[in-house]
């Protein structure tokens, strides 16, 4: 029986289920908000709470201690920068966690966990594209079009014919397993 056991399972080893925190924590550092299912919510953020609770702190040891447990100098360095100050007044309580409808495929339960105060999400930089410069028209193909477009017509469909016919000529040429059985099929042998 599991009396006075507080922490859940999640279902996986508990080499998975610490990593499975640590990367949950990583993307609500980032991201500032995500989705997932209740229990995972509620795991991460009882988790997150601890590792705030140390960025808090701020000094060299701490932040090596949330280097260890994240696994990560950015988001260490960002929970310490840019998370904490919001909550130097408060004493616990960083992150909530809001039920959502349950997911279609197999109707778990989902959740958003979030940090309690606002933070603005970080803005995507928006990547411009290099725009592709146009081609300058050739002028042979300029030349052609004003002398004779009908012309043009009937010799794009005569060179279409033409190449069939050179493809005919060139799959009987083509030696092989394929061009015996061609052969074959046709009677030539």
């Amino acid at each position: 029986m599991r009396h006075q056991r507080l922490r859940r399972k999640l279902g996986v080893k508990s080499q998975h289920r610490r990593a499975l925190l640590r990367n949950l924590v990583k993307a609500l550092v980032l991201r500032k908000r995500i989705r997932t299912t209740l229990a995972k919510a509620k795991e991460a953020s009882a988790f997150a709470d601890k590792m705030l609770t140390l960025a808090k702190r701020g000094d060299l040891h701490a932040r090596r201690l949330l280097i260890a447990e994240l696994g990560c100098k950015n988001s260490a360095a960002s929970m310490i920068k840019d998370i904490a100050p919001h909550f130097k007044e408060r004493q616990g309580g960083y992150t909530r966690v809001l039920r959502l409808m349950p997911r279609p495929g197999d109707n778990s339960q989902m959740a958003l966990l979030e940090f309690t105060a606002i933070i603005a999400a970080p803005e995507k930089p928006k990547t411009a594209k290099p725009k592709k410069a146009k081609t300058p028209a050739k002028p042979e193909a300029e030349t052609a079009k004003t002398e004779a477009p009908k012309s043009k017509k009937t010799s794009a469909a005569a060179e279409q014919v033409e190449k069939t016919a050179e493809d005919k000529k060139d799959a009987e040429k083509k030696g092989g397993f394929l061009g015996s059985l061609r052969k074959f099929l046709k009677g030539d042998e």
